[in-house]
């Protein structure tokens, strides 16, 4: 498969690793493409002593000679993005038109999006969602709204832009104080002053990528399809409503980026050796102890855009392999499993039960994960230190034998295992992508 697509999604609640195993896949394609979510994604790679933090910016940016694309399905904002650019380039990183294209149909996130949100959550108090506050579900419902809504092409014609900033801001203010008693006006000029700016300096890289990516199809040059957020929290197939605002699974890569469904190509799906959340809702396996805190502390499992502490449990083989279902995926890739070192017993939930009955069909396990309570599989942990290992058969035994149970309980090979944080810490198991250019240097 070493000239057909690949796209990558997160099986859990996000968080899983996708932008290393992205970063390894980016150096065999000519197009990355962020096609879901906004900046409330976070990506990190690290390369030897350099680490990347990325929230907007698709993770192949680090590759010369490979293209990368925000798709009309992204949330954007411009001060997040420009942020970003400016960070890289004083790293010497190169960013420009050759190598990054934003859709031109590509909804931006304005200031409104983000009072929304925060004001939003404060009025559902304890039942809030847990948001990142980056308005990137007002956003969606602006979208959805159309007439509220500004797209980034807008960013480069200064009457069309005027006009939609000074039409929506009296609608939001009036929304504002009836609804929140918020009485702090929007200042529109300010606003369309501030927005056409970033037009101005992000005007090269705007275009229509559908137009792009669909070219590139057709002339065979091979793309990464890279998702934000995980597949947990997708807004039709996740723990609704404590979920994202967009379809983050690889059944949102032909809406959002503009291309048809068979270029989805090979899917990826990333998981955890176990499970973490940020935010609120259901989270069966969430171990709310020392056990919890352990994981939590091995990992580092602290949002890279929010810092918040993440919640922390053992692996969740239903959930995994319903998110696996649900985006046909071909293989795993299961990350961080040198955290689990260490620990005695490592547990494996694999099947839920609900009033002491086991629950069933499958895709009711989203719903039912509020009070479903975890079947366990226990197995005996390993002592040894994992993050030199280059091969499968480096790994203990026990170790072995967990990637192998992971393997059995999904459905799935596991093609690739992260034994630390570094593009050279990842191990080529039963996996279709051929050397992925950065594993093994």
């Amino acid at each position: 498969m070493s000239g057909q697509n690949v796209t990558i999604i997160g099986l859990q609640w996000g968080d899983e690793g996708k932008g290393k195993v992205v970063d390894a896949v980016a150096g065999t394609c000519r197009y990355v493409v962020r096609y879901c979510g906004g900046a409330n994604a976070g990506h990190t790679v690290i390369v030897g002593d350099e680490k990347y933090a990325l929230h907007l910016i698709p993770s192949g940016i680090l590759h010369s000679g490979v293209r990368n694309v925000i798709g009309n399905g992204v949330a954007f904002d411009p001060a997040v993005a420009l942020e970003e650019i400016e960070g890289f380039r004083s790293r010497g990183v190169e960013v420009g038109d050759e190598n990054l294209a934003i859709s031109s149909a590509a909804n931006v996130v304005m200031p409104w999006h983000k009072l929304a949100d925060r004001l939003n959550e404060q009025r559902l108090g304890s039942g809030k969602i847990g948001t990142t506050a980056r308005g990137i579900g007002p956003l969606y419902s602006d979208k959805a709204a159309r007439t509220l809504a500004v797209r980034t092409g807008d960013l480069l014609d200064a009457d069309v832009l005027t006009e939609k900033i000074t039409r929506i801001a009296e609608v939001k203010n009036t929304i504002f104080s009836a609804l929140y008693a918020h009485d702090e006006p929007i200042n529109a000029e300010a606003v369309c002053g501030e927005y056409l700016d970033y037009g101005r300096r992000l005007a090269g890289m705007i275009t229509d990528t559908g137009a792009v990516l669909r070219r590139a199809i057709a002339e065979g040059s091979r793309i990464c399809f890279e998702g934000g957020q995980g597949s947990m929290l997708d807004i039709d197939h996740g723990t609704f409503p404590f979920v994202t605002s967009s379809p983050v699974t690889a059944c949102g890569v032909p809406a959002g980026a503009g291309v048809p469904p068979k270029a989805v190509g090979c899917v990826v799906g990333i998981a955890k050796a176990y499970t973490s959340r940020v935010g609120a809702g259901p989270f069966p396996t969430e171990q709310d102890n020392e056990t919890g805190n352990r994981l939590r502390e091995r990992g580092h499992e602290y949002g890279t855009t929010t810092g918040r502490p993440r919640r922390c449990g053992w692996f969740d083989a239903v959930a995994v392999k319903y998110a696996a279902e649900l985006s046909g995926v071909d293989e795993l890739a299961l990350m961080l499993l040198d955290v689990l070192s260490g620990f005695e017993t490592i547990c494996i939930c694999t099947g839920y039960r609900l009033d002491g009955k086991d629950i069933g069909p499958f895709d009711s396990i989203p719903a039912a994960m509020g009070a479903a309570e975890c079947v366990y599989e226990e197995m005996p942990g390993w002592d040894e230190d994992i993050a030199p290992a280059k091969e499968f058969s480096d790994l203990p035994a026990n170790a072995r034998a967990y990637v192998e149970r992971i393997e059995s309980l999904t459905g799935r090979p596991v093609g690739l295992i992260s034994v630390g944080p570094e593009r050279k810490q990842t191990i080529l198991h039963n996996t279709q992508l051929k050397a992925p250019a950065q594993c093994n240097t």
